[in-house]
């Protein structure tokens, strides 16, 4: 009997373990709100470029920065002067700069090019002033380029891998600026969730309260939980790092299918299911043919002139497709094998779906972006 007792113990124990929903820390559900990243900006020269530069016929803004740099060096370059500049272009340089970034503290920044050259391989940027949306500026970027692409060219033919008009360079850019933060300015922190969600804010709520006490934490929104704290940076800082590692519960979530229109990918969740239903699905194919046919005059001396009429073909077929029944799918591995035994291309896939969710048979939201 206590052998008896005792199995089912063990068995209500393994059944309770495996019905626990997965757990993720709240960092990995929230971020802070305010604490983010800045996007900065700016206009530079690139110079030491294999002949791969702007053509300054064709961009003179590129000439008039290399003159108005030069003058800020003390050189004058005189009126009239046909600059050929093969070996420098302009670039626009961009930036991340992070919340609390300090003074003397080193961004990656990334170099596109503005103008028409070839390639920025091999290239330095010179020193660039970057500015954030209230024109301010916050860092300085200089240093090699380094281009992941790479190409070649001779007798009027070239290849090329990747894209040559863009680079990295890595910690390229130094923090000139702090930026101003109000963080641990008020009594309250607001954590934001990734997904919106009212059943995943209030389980961070009580998570939150079951840590911390009673009324410690309420949910303002799907999106915004509150904490209450005091006015206080280092309190702040200690209360976010006991709570960002904070285990909560994730429910499963809601079963999606994303249909991206411009790439015709099809990306669905596992939580996808099929109810059972029948499909049929058809080609209509449209071929266009054109040829030129030459009209010439039947005798040499009559008059006439030979012409060029174009002769236009357009033939239109449609393969019938069979119903097919689609069995109803519990799982994922379900749903692709049945929708792999349509036999569908991306494309066809995309509208099958539709079909399928007016239909009522897809038991998930669709999405197209």
């Amino acid at each position: 009997m206590k052998l008896l007792t005792l199995l089912r113990l063990t068995v209500g124990l393994m059944l309770g373990v495996s019905l626990v929903a997965h757990a993720d820390r709240i960092r990995d559900l929230t971020t802070v709100q305010g604490v983010r990243d800045n996007q900065l900006i700016g206009y530079g020269l690139v110079v030491g470029l294999d002949g791969t530069g702007d053509q300054t016929t064709q961009t003179p803004f590129t000439t008039q920065t290399v003159n108005n740099m030069l003058s800020q060096l003390g050189i004058t370059v005189p009126t009239g002067t046909n600059m050929q500049l093969k070996n420098v272009a302009a670039v626009m340089v961009t930036a991340s700069l992070p919340s609390f970034a300090r003074q003397g503290q080193t961004l990656d920044v990334v170099v596109s090019s503005l103008g028409n050259a070839k390639s920025l391989r091999g290239g330095t940027l010179l020193m660039t002033p970057l500015k954030g949306v209230d024109n301010q500026i916050y860092a300085l970027a200089q240093g090699n380029i380094l281009v992941g692409g790479a190409g070649a060219s001779a007798g009027g033919s070239s290849v090329q891998v990747n894209q040559l008009n863009g680079g990295r360079i890595t910690s390229g850019a130094t923090v000139e600026r702090e930026l101003q933060s109000n963080f641990g300015s008020q009594n309250t922190l607001n954590l934001q969730l990734n997904n919106e969600d009212f059943s995943m804010a209030q389980r961070i709520a009580d998570a939150i309260n079951a840590r911390m006490g009673y009324n410690s934490a309420q949910a303002l929104d799907a999106r915004t939980v509150q904490i209450r704290t005091s006015a206080n940076n280092s309190s702040q800082v200690r209360l976010l790092a006991d709570v960002q590692d904070i285990d909560v519960a994730v429910p499963l979530e809601d079963a999606k299918v994303i249909i991206n229109s411009r790439t015709g990918t099809v990306v669905m969740n596992r939580e996808v299911s099929l109810s059972t239903c029948a499909v049929a699905q058809g080609n209509l194919s449209v071929t266009v043919n054109q040829s030129q046919n030459v009209s010439q005059p039947n005798t040499p001396f009559g008059g006439g002139q030979t012409v060029v009429t174009p002769q236009t073909q357009i033939d239109m077929r449609q393969s019938g497709g069979s119903l097919q029944h689609v069995n109803a799918s519990a799982n994922l591995n379900s749903v692709v094998r049945a929708l792999n035994a349509l036999g569908a291309s991306p494309i066809e896939l995309m509208s099958i779906l539709q079909s399928m969710q007016t239909a009522g048979c897809l038991r998930a939201k669709l999405e197209i972006i």
